[in-house]
């Protein structure tokens, strides 16, 4: 009997030990499985947070990259309107620089001439050798003051410069230039009538001392007879084609 209640007893311990290891088995299986999930959880955080941060990376980096193509297109801009507004400036003053060189200096006394007795000539129509340049021309020819200035000569005789020049102007230029137009037809002007470049003033002719029609024009340093110079050489250094 005794026995008997001793097996019994084994059996139950036995039992009893078995299951505690099953659930103490159980429990560590709960603990790791929990440990797992857990992981898991870390895992799938870090890798969300590391979307997360590449993706605001990119983006900061997309936005630095268009504040850049900004910056650039606005400098590229900036330095169009600079390049327009120099080549402007460039054109205006080139058309500036045209419009004065338009701008006539001196002019020939007569159009549509021909050349005939040149400064310094010798021969017996003059005294010692031809005070000025002869243009002929029909008689009536427009003829224009070659510069502007003042009369301070206009009338028969020469304007005072002798018959030889019949009628005659003198127009004072400054810097000691002077210019006289004799042989006139006509005389248009007054003593200390202000004239400009290319003006009317007189009309050619056949008068004083000339073997037909024909304007002749001189240069001269003082307004009297005895101070002229090439008119030619100096009309050329004007930039006058004569």
């Amino acid at each position: 009997m005794l026995k008997r209640a001793t097996s019994h007893q084994s059996r139950t311990s036995l039992l009893r030990a078995r299951t505690a290891v099953m659930v103490g088995a159980l429990g560590v299986s709960v603990v790791l499985g929990a440990g797992v999930a857990s992981a898991a959880d870390t895992t799938l955080a870090s890798t969300s947070a590391d979307t997360a941060a590449t993706a605001l990376q990119s983006q900061a980096a997309a936005q630095a990259k268009a504040a850049v193509t900004a910056k650039q297109a606005a400098a590229k801009q900036a330095a169009a309107k600079r390049a327009a507004v120099k080549k402007a400036a460039a054109k205006k003053a080139a058309a500036k620089k045209a419009a004065a060189k338009k701008v006539v200096s001196w002019v020939d006394p007569v159009k549509k001439y021909k050349l005939s007795a040149s400064f310094a000539q010798a021969g017996n129509m003059w005294s010692s050798t031809h005070s000025g340049q002869d243009y002929a021309v029909a008689s009536g020819t427009q003829v224009v003051a070659a510069h502007g200035g003042t009369v301070v000569k206009a009338g028969g005789n020469g304007a005072g410069d002798g018959s030889a020049y019949g009628n005659a102007i003198v127009i004072k230029h400054g810097n000691r230039t002077y210019s006289q137009y004799a042989h006139l037809s006509r005389i248009d002007v007054k003593v200390g009538q202000v004239v400009a470049t290319g003006q009317h003033i007189a009309r050619s002719g056949n008068t004083g001392n000339s073997s037909g029609p024909h304007l002749h024009f001189e240069i001269r340093t003082t307004a009297n007879y005895g101070s002229a110079v090439d008119p030619v050489a100096f009309l050329r250094s004007k930039g006058v084609t004569v």
